[in-house]
């Protein structure tokens, strides 16, 4: 498959978006925890970092195909480089270990106090990744 190469502004508009659907999912997170849908929450917070790390992909010109790549691309490029904190990639790891056993795994609930640990750390990391983009 083709990637598609965008002008300038519409790259820039398209990591404005990202960005946006980031904040946006982050607050969807909220809305869940709320109602104590936990794993629901779980979801929405690796989807807010995911959006964040798509938007400094696309800033950087660093494609990626899957989810798994995002994860490696942004490892290799932003991780390995010390251009954030080695912290970041560890928690966007276990986010996206936890989002697909949330997803996918019978009997498993996660509760209130997980969630009250990993909330601020995903604004933490989207703050992180906005800041270097």
């Amino acid at each position: 498959m083709k990637q598609q190469v965008l002008n300038e502004e519409s790259l820039t508009a398209l990591i404005s978006y990202r960005i946006k659907r980031s904040k946006e999912t982050l607050q969807e997170a909220d809305v869940l925890i709320n109602g104590k849908f936990y794993n629901a929450a779980i979801n929405r917070l690796y989807y807010a970092c995911y959006y964040a790390v798509i938007a400094l992909l696309l800033k950087n010109e660093i494609a990626a195909q899957t989810h798994q790549g995002v994860k490696q691309m942004f490892s290799l490029h932003f991780i390995a480089t010390g251009k954030l904190d080695k912290k970041y990639s560890s928690f966007y790891s276990r986010l996206f270990n936890d989002r697909i056993s949330g997803d996918y795994d019978d009997f498993l609930q996660y509760d209130e106090e997980m969630i009250k640990e990993i909330r601020p750390l995903a604004e933490e990391f989207i703050g992180a990744v906005e800041a270097i983009i």
